[in-house]
């Protein structure tokens, strides 16, 4: 049985109709929060797990583009809105598009909306909902980061995944003592297989073979931990990046 200690705040997942964040958002839910799914195109997607989520929850679906600044305040203020005028205790800054375009040949606005997307709208969303956490004397902000931080052949994706771990460090020093502030760091991911292929067919067999645990996370473990840090358990805890794939980080020789 899940401990529902969120039970009474509200959270805001962006990027949160699909994969990772659709199920971070059921984890938050099954925990007793209700939440904001975050979505950009895919409507029927977001208010189909709207619908599945448990808790009996004042769930809801907004629409929202975090690519640009503007964007990520005109969301921020729609899911308070739908949530009832709530105060947004839970931010899941989920929302980073993948690129791996060599510098060399990238063009400025790969550059812009990657790094935008990925941290830019991190900082925006953190900035705007801080105040409201800190007068309710209590915050939770999970900053999704990927295991292409740990690498240097992932481009501007591996600029931006290593920024938002930095910043997540800075944001624990400012905002404490009444929001942590914590990255989570997956590794390839069991049903995103088919995603890195596109890019990298044979990804998915080295990064197995490079892992200690011989397999790839699921969603449903990442979320899990996303969820958690937000409770109890991690109530000491600020600051940390959590890396969460089977110790694939881990360098070796």
């Amino acid at each position: 049985m899940t401990e529902p200690f969120l039970e009474g705040k509200a959270a805001l997942v962006t990027a949160g109709s699909r994969r990772l964040g659709a199920a971070i958002a059921t984890a938050l839910a099954a925990r007793g929060a209700d939440v904001a799914v975050n979505f950009h195109k895919s409507s029927e997607v977001a208010e189909a797990l709207v619908e599945s989520l448990s808790g009996g929850g004042a769930h809801v679906a907004v629409r929202g583009d975090v690519g640009t600044a503007e964007g990520t305040r005109r969301l921020v203020a729609d899911a308070g809105r739908a949530l009832g005028g709530r105060t947004i205790q839970v931010l899941v800054n989920n929302c980073g598009p993948f690129a791996m375009t060599p510098f060399a040949e990238m063009a400025e606005e790969e550059w812009d909306r990657i790094w935008d997307t990925n941290v830019k709208a991190a900082f925006v969303a953190s900035q705007e909902l801080a105040p409201e956490m800190r007068a309710a004397g209590w915050g939770r902000i999970i900053n999704v980061s990927a295991g292409s931080a740990y690498l240097r052949n992932h481009s501007i994706y591996t600029l931006a995944k290593a920024s938002l771990q930095t910043l997540t460090e800075s944001l624990a020093i400012e905002l404490g003592p009444e929001i942590t502030v914590n990255a989570i760091t997956p590794g390839q991911i069991a049903e995103s297989a088919d995603v890195i292929a596109e890019f990298d067919h044979d990804f998915v067999g080295r990064a197995i073979e490079h892992t200690p645990l011989g397999r790839l996370v699921t969603r449903a473990e990442v979320a899990a931990i996303a969820a958690e840090l937000c409770g109890p358990l991690f109530s000491g805890v600020t600051g940390a990046t959590i890396p969460i794939d089977g110790g694939w980080h881990l360098p070796r020789f």
